[in-house]
């Protein structure tokens, strides 16, 4: 089992929103109705926008690779494209996504630990991110990883308001 990760770039968006619907869908798509899965998906992952958080140099995007295929990727922003206000010294992970196909390979881990490793580089003391309050497995997965819940904020589904859980882990 080979497991590579590769930095995107500007040249790979069109994988990258292939990818970003795929994984979002299959994540959430039995537990919001179709209109608002249809209204985020277009929202957050049309060409225009990840183009734009691609050329962004607070965020940093990863395709992970399983035996050659990309089966994730993950998001980090430092500084003030936080999507909350926590500060020069933590990073924040926005997307964490395996397809489902990949799923209990240690890949999730696999992208924990680069996002880790981008913080200590970074000379940050903190990693944080948003998880769905009803995301269970993603929740028990971070409270594994070392997070703890400190907040919450509210999170748009199309016109639904949730409750995403903001997890932190304080870096040694």
């Amino acid at each position: 089992m080979a497991i590579n990760l590769k930095k995107c770039t500007l040249e790979v968006s069109r994988k990258l929103q292939e990818i970003s619907y795929e994984t979002f869908h299959e994540t959430f798509k039995h537990q919001n109705s179709p209109e608002n899965m249809n209204a985020y998906l277009e929202r957050a992952f049309n060409l225009k926008q990840l183009e734009k958080e691609l050329s962004n140099i607070s965020s940093q995007f990863f395709f992970i690779y399983f035996n050659n295929e990309v089966a994730g990727y993950l998001k980090v922003n430092t500084d003030d494209d936080q999507s909350e206000e926590m500060g020069d010294e933590s990073l924040e992970i926005e997307r964490i996504y395996i397809k489902n196909e990949f799923q209990k390979h240690g890949l999730g881990k696999y992208l924990l630990n680069k996002a880790m490793e981008i913080a200590m580089e970074s000379n940050k003391k903190k990693i944080w991110l948003g998880v769905w309050e009803k995301n269970e497995n993603a929740i028990a997965f971070y409270k594994k990883m070392g997070f703890v819940q400190i907040g919450a904020h509210s999170f748009y589904m199309g016109d639904e308001e949730q409750i995403d859980f903001i997890m932190t882990k304080t870096l040694i």
